[in-house]
């Protein structure tokens, strides 16, 4: 997803894997937070940067039960890429991956209806780990606890846009709070959606 993942050998280009990532945001009367963490030194991929809750699909994600589904107009935008049981096993990998990676819950079994889908990032095919990741966000207010850390992620915290900006940043994830930022001015999100592709934005 950015210039931080290794080169693949030569070879047949790798597949990239569908992913979900999850932006968990805290409004305040100064602007909003996000709930970021670290990946810890002993990571191969991408040691010590700043990360978003997230990871790849797991086969159990797919037909996994709900508390509530996501919203139609979300599906809508979700099912211009993926297929309808990828878009629901999308919505619950975010929430397993929270869960697992910082220990903040969204209901057993997950409540979908509070996410929100405004991008997606896709490693260039030169790179030896590639993933299709989709990035969801939800408001603070719809989750139940508070972050702790865990194996995968290290200090989980409230980060302002300056703050995530000032941060050792994956180029994808940088590009993300960019764009995420812009997606929160707009007061209607219509169903196109931005992609990080070959390292540019375009819109699907």
């Amino acid at each position: 997803m950015s210039d931080d993942v290794p080169k693949a050998p030569p070879g047949p280009t790798v597949v990239p894997r569908a992913a979900a990532s999850l932006l968990v945001v805290r409004r305040r009367p100064d602007g909003f937070r996000l709930l970021m963490a670290r990946r810890g030194a002993g990571h191969r991929f991408m040691p010590n940067v700043l990360v978003f809750p997230g990871g790849a699909v797991d086969p159990s994600d797919f037909g996994a039960a709900v508390g509530t589904p996501l919203r139609a107009e979300v599906r809508a935008r979700l099912e211009r890429s993926a297929s309808p049981g990828l878009a629901e096993a999308l919505g619950v990998a975010a929430a397993r991956e929270l869960e697992e990676e910082v220990g903040i819950s969204l209901g057993h079994p997950p409540q979908l209806h509070g996410l929100d889908f405004f991008a997606r990032a896709i490693t260039p095919p030169d790179r030896a780990m590639r993933f299709d990741a989709y990035f969801f966000a939800v408001d603070a207010a719809l989750v139940r606890g508070e972050p702790v850390g865990s194996t995968e992620l290290e200090d989980p915290g409230w980060y302002s846009i300056e703050e995530a900006l000032a941060a050792k940043l994956a180029a994808a994830t940088r590009a993300v709070i960019f764009r995420f930022a812009e997606w929160l001015e707009q007061p209607v999100h219509d169903a196109k959606v931005p992609v990080l592709r070959e390292r540019a934005w375009v819109v699907e």
